[in-house]
């Protein structure tokens, strides 16, 4: 649609809010914007039916319409935050979410299932989101915590009957104390212990009581923050006993029964390309040129459904595990090494059971048949991105003298690979290129560097048989009309998107396309114009901050980030269980049955697969972003004093957020900034100083200077190099936009809501604080996700 219709569309809202009527009828707006011709009433007639799919109005008959109406209550899913406010996330269509005050959340955490009554209905503009206070908690989620014990004196323990008290600090939200009871396990002090919680407050100032049902190890103890972690997160760590005897059953060679009803692939020229450091090797590829200029490319995966069983205890822990986690120091795998680096892992020289993807790909990319069968293959070298990115990009002498017989295969896998990236490009996938950050750590697990690793042919074209691999069997099985798992990914909130839309204006960008009806290939265009300039790295962050999460589900749905119709996860089953899930399933089509009955039993079992394995996911990206953000910390702390150059990447009303180069993030908080009255203009997202009219904007680079970095806290502050902050007085800064905090109170965007939330209450202390600017700093917020990351994993 035009910007002249979204307008006249805004316009309509604007009206129906001003008017002091519970209702209007339809001819009172063509009144109002005298569309009494036939092509201005059809104009009417779309923007009015526009406004009601969106939910923005509501026909309520006899020709009357109003603004939607939300119910009195709802139920929904708490989100909280370390500053005590949250959200309420509502799952029914057309509800966004519910902004909670700290004082309106009943004592609720995260991820608690609540009852919500709406206290002030949302901006229909899109300004302000709905404000509520939750009435009651139907379901805790929370039910085990982990936190440091601190012991009561024996005298303490006669009069409260208490063992002493835990501070934990949530997943989200403020640090809580938890009163520990006498029925559990009794630890000393210091000790990181788990906590079963028995009794939740029901009133600001009664105790959480629980008992200590495992002890991790003591405060003081190397590694004991990423134990914590794991625990914290419910990541199983340690494989049941049963789960390991299981495992050393399992066969390390093949035997010849293997091979039944399998392709013999072991002639054929098939590498795997990994990581130098990785020992799950569960692809491995090969491509060859036919006579008709077509590629033949085969895509090799470990089958690991041929070793875990059905119900067997190995797939019941995979189940649980969900997926394998990659923390810093260490991988959490979700199957025992016997497997997942022994018999499941496709090293060089011996036979391997896999699940083949043969696909014959014409000179557009475009795959013109394919073959989806049991194969046994013998990989002929494991290469490394680093040997393949010599050979390709830098033509290294040495490297290609010592893979010799590969160079000519690898040339055609990256001519092979630039045709899919291309295919890609123009039907609309976005490419959030980044660097990923490396954390390097000695012996002891202390990080003493932080790399950036460029992602490069080795890397991208294993990504793009990967995705061709992942799109055909995916595809395969939908128009077979056989129950899978897909991998979807939704189109972006609408708020979200025009809060994005509207930030990059800024930097002088339009996407091509309303907030509405914007494609994934407008975004492309978008990244494609900002590549190589200063801010490409902030606008690429805010872009993924603006899409819906991916996550696993039963109906094809497609993938907005790929530009995909049909996804699935099937490369990578050593590490992920809808996987071998997928895996399992291709054996059972093919070889158990296809009638209504199969396909019955797993439509019952596929849906809580989807969901569990999507929470599990997420709880393992959760513990590697808290890891990563420790050990970031960790390496900062000895340099504390000294000065970097960064990026500003996000501003609130309580201070701004700086990225170094190396990618760790810290706050200038508004006490820092004492040299001038800044005001947060929460329109444009810049700060803005009232005296010397500074402007600090996103994306904008500045220099600074560490002052803490507390390992225990995860925290990092920085100031301002005086002689840097000159700001930004070109001609086109904002002016202060004059709003109540009332205004300013929230805003639809979740990925910026709780900043702006944060806003209306950092207003009032912000107005103290630059007064008295050497006050004790509150604690800011920080929760960043790893975006890219998730990004990756759909890649593999």
């Amino acid at each position: 649609m035009s910007k002249d219709f979204e307008r006249f569309k805004q316009a309509i809202i604007d009206y129906i809010e001003q008017d002091n009527r519970e209702s209007i009828e339809v001819n009172d707006v063509t009144n109002k914007f005298n569309n009494h011709d036939s092509e201005q009433f059809k104009r009417q007639v779309k923007a009015l039916a526009a406004l009601e799919r969106e939910e923005k109005i509501e026909m309520i008959g006899d020709g009357r319409l109003r603004l939607k109406q939300l119910p009195d209550s709802l139920v929904g899913t708490f989100s909280g935050t370390d500053r005590g406010f949250g959200f309420v996330m509502i799952e029914a269509d057309g509800i966004d979410d519910i902004f909670i005050p700290a004082k309106a959340t009943k004592l609720a955490f995260d991820g608690d299932t609540v009852e919500v009554e709406i206290t002030e209905a949302p901006d229909p503009s899109g300004k302000r989101s709905a404000e509520g206070k939750i009435t009651r908690i139907i379901e805790r989620k929370t039910e085990q915590v982990i936190g440091e014990f601190i012991p009561y004196t024996d005298d303490e323990i006669a009069d409260y009957n208490l063992y002493g008290y835990v501070k934990a600090k949530l997943k989200k939200g403020p640090e809580h104390i938890i009163q520990i009871e006498m029925n559990g396990l009794n630890p000393t002090r210091g000790e990181i212990v788990s906590v079963d919680i028995t009794h939740y407050p029901a009133y600001k100032g009664e105790d959480m009581r629980g008992v200590v049902t495992e002890t991790i190890g003591h405060k003081d103890e190397p590694g004991i923050e990423i134990l914590s972690i794991v625990h914290k997160h419910n990541i199983r760590s340690e494989f049941p006993d049963e789960v390991l005897a299981e495992a050393e059953q399992v066969p390390g060679q093949i035997s010849a029964a293997d091979l039944k009803g399998r392709r013999d692939l072991r002639g054929q020229q098939i590498i795997t390309i990994d990581g130098a450091d990785a020992k799950d090797l569960d692809d491995a590829v090969t491509v060859e040129r036919l006579d008709n200029g077509h590629f033949q490319l085969g895509v090799h995966i470990a089958d690991v459904s041929h070793y875990v069983r059905e119900d067997s205890a190995l797939d019941k822990e995979a189940f649980e595990r969900g997926t394998s986690s990659y923390l810093t120091d260490r991988v959490i795998p979700m199957l025992p090494q016997r497997l997942s680096n022994g018999i499941c892992s496709l090293h060089p020289q011996v036979d391997r059971l896999t699940l083949s993807c043969e696909m014959e790909i014409d000179q557009q990319g475009n795959v013109v048949a394919y073959d989806i069968f049991p194969s046994v293959i013998r990989s002929v070298e494991r290469m490394t991105y680093e040997a393949v990115n010599h050979i390709l990009e830098e033509k290294h002498p040495q490297t290609r003298k010592q893979y010799q017989s590969l160079v000519p295969m690898l040339e055609e896998m990256a001519t092979l690979h630039h045709i899919l990236e291309q295919k890609r490009r123009h039907r609309g996938a976005i490419d959030f290129d980044s660097d990923e950050a490396k954390i390097i750590v000695d012996k002891e697990g202390k990080a003493i560097d932080i790399e950036l690793r460029e992602r490069r042919v080795g890397e991208r074209l294993i990504e793009s048989f990967m995705l061709a691999a992942n799109e055909t069997v995916s595809e395969h099985y939908s128009k077979a009309d056989l129950p899978i798992l897909y991998r979807v990914h939704e189109q972006p909130d609408e708020s979200k998107m025009k809060r994005f839309l509207e930030f990059i204006t800024t930097f002088g960008l339009t996407a091509q396309a309303s907030k509405d009806s914007i494609t994934p290939k407008d975004l492309q265009g978008v990244m494609d114009r900002i590549k190589d300039e200063p801010y490409e790295a902030v606008i690429s962050m805010l872009l993924l901050r603006s899409m819906q999460q991916a996550r696993y589900d039963v109906d094809p749905i497609g993938h907005y980030g790929l530009g995909a119709d049909y996804y699935s996860h099937f490369t990578s089953p050593i590490r992920r269980y809808p996987d071998l899930i997928l895996h399992r399933l291709i054996h059972y089509y093919d070889e158990i049955g296809r009638n209504q009955q199969d396909k019955k039993r797993w439509e019952s079992r596929l849906p809580d697969i989807a969901k569990h394995s999507s929470e599990a996911e997420r709880r393992a990206i959760d513990a590697e972003r808290e890891t990563d953000e420790l050990k970031k910390t960790e390496f900062m702390a000895d340099k504390v004093g000294q000065e970097f150059m960064g990026t500003i990447i996000s501003i609130t009303g309580f201070g701004m957020f700086i990225q170094l180069p190396n990618t760790v993030e810290g706050l200038v908080h508004v006490s820092m900034m004492d040299d001038d009255y800044y005001r947060f203009d929460e329109d444009h997202l810049v700060m803005i100083g009232e005296r010397t009219g500074k402007v600090f904007r996103i994306g904008q680079p500045i220099k600074v200077k560490l002052m803490r970095a507390d390992v225990e806290e995860v925290q990092i502050d920085f100031s301002i190099v005086e002689d840097f902050a000159k700001g930004d007085k070109s001609k086109g800064k904002s002016k202060p936009h004059k709003k109540s905090h009332q205004q300013n109170r929230h805003h639809k965007s979740k990925s910026n809501q709780s900043k702006h939330h944060q806003n209306k209450r950092a207003a009032k202390q912000t107005n103290k604080k630059n007064k008295n600017f050497k006050k004790k700093k509150k604690k800011s917020q920080k929760n960043r996700r790893h975006d890219f990351k998730i990004v990756q994993k759909d890649k593999e």
